[in-house]
């Protein structure tokens, strides 16, 4: 429902940053233009998608929820070059909100079901999913129990080191390994010209 306003947000971002070369950073005179900007689209609006901004004037993998902590950002000129259409989106689509454990009880007595997996980082801040707790381990490996029988695709990256963490406790204890006759396919991703790491996608 707020794509309209977030491209017309953008639509004045993009037009004071036309004459900086893509990625790079932006000055300190132009972010404190910006951020006017951002704050004036707020007051008239009473929202931004501070997600979606991020990827438009952050560094690559920042992101913000709050004006407050856009404000002590570094910028970047990744601003999108065209407006966000969702048409046909989420055609056909039912959507539902809740706890994961919750929709998994609702949804594991259907045989067609497959669920895609994706907690966050093991010890990372879950700020956007509107947690103020961090991620614990007893949380991450609670997740592992969607796995149990069902068909999955079940993503994560070397960062987590879940792999490595189950195969572990199957080596070192009676318990099986969640994991076992799954596939697995990884490719390499940057964030930055000094920082790289490995996306990793378990299915089965």
């Amino acid at each position: 429902k707020a794509i309209p306003q977030t491209n017309k947000l953008l639509a004045k971002l993009r037009h004071r940053l036309n004459d900086l070369p893509r990625k790079g950073r932006i000055p300190e005179s132009m972010r404190q233009t910006l951020l006017e900007v951002v704050k004036s689209h707020e007051n008239e609006y009473g929202y931004v998608d501070y997600i979606t901004l991020s990827g438009s004037i952050l560094f690559s993998a920042k992101y913000v929820t709050h004006f407050e902590d856009l404000s002590k950002e570094t910028f970047s000129n990744r601003i999108k070059l065209a407006d966000y259409d969702s048409k046909g989106y989420l055609e056909g689509v039912d959507r539902v909100q809740m706890d994961y454990k919750l929709l998994f009880e609702a949804s594991k007595k259907h045989s067609n079901v497959v669920y895609l997996v994706d907690p966050p980082y093991l010890s990372t801040d879950v700020s956007t999913y509107g947690s103020k707790e961090y991620w614990k381990l007893r949380d991450y490996l609670d997740v592992l129990s969607v796995l149990d029988g069902t068909q999955y695709f079940y993503f994560t990256s070397n960062k987590s080191q879940i792999v490595e963490l189950c195969d572990w406790i199957e080596s070192r204890t009676s318990t099986g390994n969640p994991f076992a006759g799954a596939t697995m396919t990884t490719t390499s991703s940057r964030l930055n010209y000094a920082a790289s790491y490995t996306d990793i996608m378990i299915y089965k």
